[in-house]
């Protein structure tokens, strides 16, 4: 499956892509690339876009908005302005100059949203922001949790429950629902729980029989990002790390693609 530039408009499909832009980065930080990664987003079509670690606000100085080509609107919006006239943001991490954290871009309205902090270890700041989308000609909302999980086991242990605890009293179980999002799970422990406690599907081990490695970019061999699922029937999805990609963050993109 190949990422087809322009609008996806087919109301019975929906195309998902997650992505850890590295708060716009490329790797190793020697280049600022959020107009880049901008451009190869839309590229792809999605309906709804993940982020993680993504700019609220950016604190820069004149001379570095300039060299580096910094954006003066909080990073999320400036993604979302020519492609995704719905957004949602969640703030994760504060500092003296600026915030960062997830992101929903979407071409439907958002019937709500609600960032979940679900911190647990000391300057490692956590959430999963929660979407209700509204669906055209559709008698059900779709669900999606933008999720960026901590870098130790026993913080993703207690990160899982929150999420299984969170879906288990907000998310009916007739509408159907996509959590995807970095969640740095390279041991594979989180599938298990998501599958027994949830009934939910991860898409590349359903379609490929595998997880996608997707970290770090250049010579993927970690298998960190993921695109979970319920509800809903995946026909197809790609792994973004080759050609321009590379040349971006040090994580690759997911695109997911399902009928409704």
């Amino acid at each position: 499956m190949t990422p087809k530039p322009g609008k996806h408009i087919d109301l019975n499909e929906i195309r998902v892509l997650t992505y850890n832009i590295h708060k716009g980065y490329c790797t190793g930080n020697r280049r600022f690339v959020l107009e880049s990664m901008r451009q190869r987003i839309a590229e792809t079509g999605a309906d709804i876009v993940l982020l993680q670690e993504i700019h609220g606000r950016a604190d820069k100085s004149e001379s570095k908005r300039k060299r580096f080509s910094y954006p003066d609107q909080p990073h999320f919006e400036f993604l979302a302005e020519q492609a995704w006239p719905h957004f949602a943001y969640g703030r994760n991490a504060i500092y003296r100059k600026g915030d960062h954290g997830n992101a929903i871009l979407s071409n439907f309205p958002l019937a709500s949203w609600e960032n979940i902090d679900i911190s647990v270890m000391p300057r490692s700041n956590r959430g999963i922001l929660h979407g209700v989308i509204e669906l055209p000609d559709k008698d059900y909302r779709l669900h999606t949790l933008c999720v960026h999980l901590g870098l130790l086991e026993q913080e993703r242990r207690q990160q899982i429950r929150i999420l299984i605890d969170r879906i288990d009293s907000h998310v009916p179980r007739h509408e159907p629902m996509i959590i995807a999002g970095d969640f740095n799970d390279w041991r594979r422990r989180a599938v298990k729980h998501l599958r027994d406690d949830l009934e939910l599907q991860e898409l590349f081990l359903t379609l490929k029989g595998r997880h996608a490695k997707t970290f770090p970019v250049w010579a993927p061999v970690l298998t960190v990002d993921r695109i979970y699922y319920r509800g809903l029937t995946p026909t197809g999805g790609e792994c973004l790390s080759n050609g321009h990609w590379r040349d971006l963050s040090d994580h690759a993109a997911l695109l997911g693609v399902f009928k409704l």
